[in-house]
């Protein structure tokens, strides 16, 4: 089946809230090579402001992947993930994500563009924390190939 070119203007649901643990700044921080101390010290990070470590900016995408699933979960999407590759991220920040963050992620599809067989999906999720307010929007182009190919 061909990507649903229907999906185009498609919103999502928001995700559960993700609350973003100290712990797990720090493992994803030492995953991307991460290594300003902001990212693992509590103290390094209060002498900059910040309540706690501050996420790496790619740490984003741990809660944009929540809406991302929601999408290969729609049984009319025509995206099946073994056909499936990410092509391109990127993010624009509020302000950065930190430690004790409850974030919301809601997804929307603004474009499908036919390529070769396939389509390319571009989808923003739009971030927020617990008062509503705008963090990250995240923008990801999947890249969707043909039954053939």
């Amino acid at each position: 089946m061909p990507v649903n070119p229907e999906l185009v203007g498609r919103d999502f649901p928001p995700t559960a809230p993700y609350l973003v643990g100290r712990e797990k700044v720090r493992e994803f921080a030492r995953a991307v090579f991460a290594d300003d101390p902001q990212h693992t010290d509590p103290d390094a990070a209060q002498a900059l402001g910040y309540a706690d470590v501050v996420a790496p900016p790619t740490f984003a995408m741990v809660i944009q992947d929540l809406t991302l699933q929601q999408l290969l979960a729609e049984p009319d999407s025509g995206i099946e993930l073994h056909r499936l590759i990410h092509a391109e991220q990127r993010f624009a920040y509020t302000r950065p994500i930190v430690a004790g963050d409850e974030l919301v992620a809601t997804l929307a599809i603004t474009q499908v563009r036919p390529f070769g067989k396939g389509a390319m999906v571009t989808s923003e999720a739009t971030i927020t924390d617990a008062d509503d307010a705008h963090v990250v929007t995240a923008t990801s182009v999947l890249l969707v190939g043909g039954d053939d190919q």
